[in-house]
């Protein structure tokens, strides 16, 4: 079930009505009805699956509780790796597996020997990267004693389980989901306006701006060895917009769902493409992973308090295991080393925090001195989605080294799709209103919530994409 489909247009009004009308008694009456409503969206999936997060989440809660009541470090770190070990045993088999056995495969080719690995060639669980890194959060903060592990099993099942975050994130926190999920959740208009303006605002993202960019992207990077320098320019940006579109509208629209239930979930996107470095760029994107990796990896792993060699070591291993999060592929791998390069003169030179204020403040029109710092931040980072994008490490060198040598600047799509030069202009509309509304600045008056809503479905209905790019990107991870 697609958050952009007919079937959830459905399903989340009959969800909202039967919860503030007929739930509404007890948060134990709540929180039975987003348990149900949760698996039933997920089992629209696959309902195989259903059965994995069932038992994920409840070898999560019975091993927390074991960690908490043991009365030895040995047990405590027993019930901890079993937990651990069996979610990450679980995510390697269904994501991992045959990338590793075909990789080592090749491996030993290389050496002249021959071998033919067994591939299993399993479907990829909807959503198992995002419930197994809520589960190893809630379990590593329990091992930590920096929070207690729940006793109610549907408050904590609803924890991993929420619908609005289940298939693809945010990756929430134990210490600011629980306590929502613990207490009775009261109407409250103002919230569920707030949820409705960001799930049309969503929509517009994902089936306005990236699924019409997707057409364009898709185009460019499945045909490059035939376009020229601007063609595959305009590829890369059109695919930066479709990834960015795509994925901070789901996280729009799961935020406003939530609301629509009393319920907030933590920010993912920060308006990332406005970054002034790269640093900055990772503080705003995807910051529900950017975050998790700090703080249950990057930390631990003694984060920049070492020596150089420690600084240089943890951040090539934060964004290595960030790309290989994103897909059993070694172009992930390439995108994560890409970004660790250019995250590192930051580093060492100790300018990878000077970004870290809020300027929502600062007048729009000043800020546009920041254009030259933000433009460079942006081309290295479209730079580096080409081996995101790339099915193999082979096309997308072979996608730069074209880029780079068929110099030729009068793009093959204006002269065939009429609508080229209108995604460039919507794309245009689309920065410049991201532009203003990060410095807080709305084109229109919060008086006219009405008709900026009217606008958006006028919008959604005039220039929305509805085909075969319904689906998500990050559905994939």
């Amino acid at each position: 079930m697609f958050f952009n489909s007919l079937s959830f247009a459905v399903f989340l009004p009959v969800v909202f009505c039967l919860y503030w009308f007929v739930f509404k008694t007890s948060k134990k009456a709540q929180n039975a009805l987003l348990i149900i409503a949760s698996y039933y969206f997920y089992s629209c999936w696959d309902w195989r699956f259903l059965f994995l997060l069932i038992f994920s989440t409840g070898l999560d809660y019975f091993t927390a509780l074991k960690i908490e009541n043991s009365q030895s470090k040995a047990s405590r770190k027993t019930w901890f790796w079993i937990s651990v070990g069996v979610n990450l045993g679980f995510l390697g088999v269904f994501k991992y597996y045959d990338f590793f056995a075909v990789s080592f495969s090749e491996l030993l080719k290389g050496f002249g020997l021959q071998a033919n690995p067994l591939l299993l060639k399993l479907v990829l669980p909807v959503g198992i990267s995002f419930y197994t890194f809520h589960g190893l959060s809630y379990i590593i903060d329990i091992y930590k004693e920096r929070i207690r592990a729940e006793r109610n099993f549907i408050d904590y099942a609803l924890f991993v389980s929420y619908f609005p975050l289940l298939v693809a994130g945010p990756i929430e926190r134990a210490t600011h989901l629980l306590p929502q999920v613990k207490v009775k959740r009261n109407f409250d208009y103002q919230q569920a306006k707030e949820g409705l303006h960001q799930i049309l605002w969503g929509l517009v993202k994902k089936i306005v701006i990236a699924d019409s960019c997707a057409q364009y992207a898709n185009a460019v990077f499945d045909n490059y060895e035939n376009m020229n320098s601007l063609s595959l320019m305009l590829g890369a940006v059109y695919f930066a917009f479709q990834i960015y579109g795509d994925f901070s509208g789901y996280s729009d629209i799961a935020l406003g769902t939530s609301k629509l239930f009393g319920i907030n979930l933590l920010k993912n996107f920060d308006y990332p493409y406005f970054s002034r470095d790269i640093a900055e760029f990772w503080r705003r994107w995807h910051i529900s992973l950017s975050s998790w990796f700090r703080d249950y990896l990057y930390i631990p792993l003694g984060g920049s308090k070492g020596g150089t060699w420690m600084k240089i070591r943890n951040t090539f291993i934060i964004f290595l295991v960030s790309g290989f999060w994103h897909g059993a592929n070694w172009t992930f791998l390439v995108w994560g080393f890409l970004n660790a390069l250019y995250f590192l003169p930051l580093l060492l030179s100790k300018k990878n925090r000077i970004h870290t204020g809020n300027i929502e403040n600062v007048n729009p029109v000043q800020a546009l001195k920041l254009i030259p710092q933000i433009g460079l931040t942006f081309l290295l980072t479209c730079f580096a989605w080409i081996f995101f994008r790339a099915p193999t490490i082979t096309e997308a060198f072979g996608y730069i080294q074209r880029m780079f040598t068929n110099l030729k600047f009068k793009s093959q799509y204006f002269s065939i799709e009429r609508y080229n030069y209108e995604l460039l202009l919507m794309i245009l509309l689309f920065v410049g209103f991201e532009w203003f509304n990060r410095y807080k600045v709305e084109p229109i008056s919060g008086r006219y919530s009405y008709l900026k809503i009217a606008l958006a479905i006028a919008v959604l209905l005039l220039f929305g994409v509805y085909s075969e790019y319904k689906s998500f990107i990050y559905f994939q991870f």
